[in-house]
């Protein structure tokens, strides 16, 4: 295991063994994985699988066709200003907020006229003692303003009638969102409870990666974007034909099933390693692996834009991702939610080592935790709390995989700051108590690029006195 800002020992390790990158993260994680990447990129380090696990997918769908550059240069993904809307709050909950504000500023409006009499009194003792004319009668004014605010017919009728007509239609657009965006199964519980969704939404994350691998491949060609079936075949496509050629590789991606309970793994590797992807020698194991492994090289191809939906869904934070299995594979014909799982880094390090991945390069934003005095106060915001729970969960199976090293499985090489103040869920920057100072995500991108060289390229690749290549 390499720790963090530590001195890091001289593992074994050789750019001809079959080295495979592993990001994986949630949110933000992403800049940090561009950053890596770059490093990387630009020191030849020779990679020859990537597997995504959360928002570390977008990562490795770009690294495996040679389009890392559309990560981290100046027009690139997490450069864009559309990332600012990641996981932005659903257009119900926002209503719903401001619904709340309005009835809430109603019901204050006759406590604000109550509260004028405080200044209007004693500025109308104030200049009648100046002598001022013209602020005669100052008070009576008021007096018979409050006297017709409040009469039975102004106010007390119709305010409560506002307040609600101002929440009856916020639920009711509430309940009709909820209704008409819901799971398209049928579900068990009161139907009220439809209208309870999770609080954020995942549009502007998927759009914005369709968008970025659209722009990648159609080039210099001014041409409309097909819908992202076509447009995932056309990555699995081009990946698969080019399999082999320098800076393109293999492919591995994991999310959850909520509904098979189990992860599952859409993979897109070489036509030597294809054969042995789902079969296994026992019938049980065999069966299993048919229920869990999606080849992205054969005819379930079109699931490839599902693997991208299912890795950027949060548990609970946003819907699970809906996909629905074709007649003719396991699941015959049966919608499945899917989901990102950071557990799931477990199995994507297992499925690596079946592919015959000899060293593992793991790539995480989440920091350990350097001991005693180094706590931070706790966040009271939704989405702040949201993400301290996603960046304990991250940094604790880290730990667990990077001690998973030899002989069980491949070695494995880590990647992760030191410390590192913007959440997962903070894509407009989070604020670092230790520097006094609020951190953007391109200094979350520098400083995976520091931590690539400075924790494996010098100390590892450097170290092993052998030529790099390509």
């Amino acid at each position: 295991m390499t720790e963090p800002g530590a001195a890091v020992p001289l593992e074994p390790y050789s750019p001809r063994r079959r080295t495979a990158l592993v990001l994986t993260g949630a949110g933000t994680a992403g800049a940090y994985h561009a950053g890596v990447l770059r490093a990387l990129t630009e020191a030849g380090v020779k990679l020859d699988v990537v597997g995504g696990r959360g928002i570390g997918a977008i990562g490795a769908i770009f690294a495996a066709v040679d389009g890392g550059e559309r990560l981290w240069d100046d027009n690139g993904f997490w450069r864009a200003p559309a990332v600012a809307r990641f996981y932005s709050w659903r257009p119900a909950v926002g209503l719903a907020a401001w619904a709340l504000v309005a009835a809430v500023a109603l019901v204050a409006a006759p406590l604000a006229a109550m509260a004028a009499g405080l200044v209007v009194f004693p500025i109308d003792f104030v200049l009648k003692m100046a002598g001022v004319s013209a602020a005669s009668g100052l008070a009576e004014r008021y007096l018979r303003f409050a006297a017709s605010a409040f009469a039975p017919t102004a106010l007390p009728t119709w305010i409560p009638r506002l307040v609600v007509l101002v929440l009856g239609s916020a639920g009711l657009v509430a309940a009709v969102a909820g209704w008409a965006g819901g799971n398209t199964r049928r579900q068990r519980g009161g139907i009220w409870w439809r209208i309870v969704r999770p609080p954020l939404s995942t549009a502007a994350a998927t759009k914005h990666c369709w968008d970025v691998v659209w722009d990648l491949l159609r080039g210099a060609a001014s041409l409309a974007q097909p819908p992202r079936a076509e447009l995932g075949r056309r990555y699995t496509e081009l990946l698969a034909e080019n399999l082999g050629q320098p800076g393109f590789r293999e492919l591995v991606i994991a999310v959850h099933d909520l509904d098979a309970r189990r992860d599952l793994v859409f993979a897109l590797v070489g036509e030597r390693r294809r054969r042995d992807l789902v079969r296994r020698p026992t019938s049980g194991e065999a069966e299993a692996r048919r229920a869990e492994v999606i080849d992205l090289a054969g005819v379930a191809r079109d699931h490839f834009p599902d693997a991208i939906a299912g890795s950027l869904a949060v548990a609970l934070a946003t819907d699970p991702y809906a996909v629905r299995f074709d007649a003719e594979s396991y699941w015959r014909g049966e919608t499945h939610r899917i989901c990102d799982r950071p557990s799931s880094l477990v199995r994507l390090v297992d499925e690596l080592a079946r592919l015959d991945v000899e060293q593992i390069v793991l790539v995480s934003a989440a920091p350990e935790s350097t001991g005693p005095h180094a706590l931070a106060r706790p966040r009271l915001d939704l989405r702040g709390r949201l993400g301290e729970h996603l960046q304990s969960f991250e940094a604790a199976i880290v730990n667990d995989v990077a001690r998973m090293g030899p002989p069980a499985g491949p070695r494995i090489f880590t990647v992760r700051p030191v410390h590192n103040p913007t959440g997962p869920l903070d894509f407009s920057g989070g604020f670092d108590d230790r520097s006094d100072r609020r951190q953007m995500l391109a200094e979350l991108m520098a400083r995976g690029y520091e931590d690539a060289y400075h924790q494996f390229i010098e100390p590892v690749v450097g170290a092993s006195g052998e030529r790099m290549g390509i």
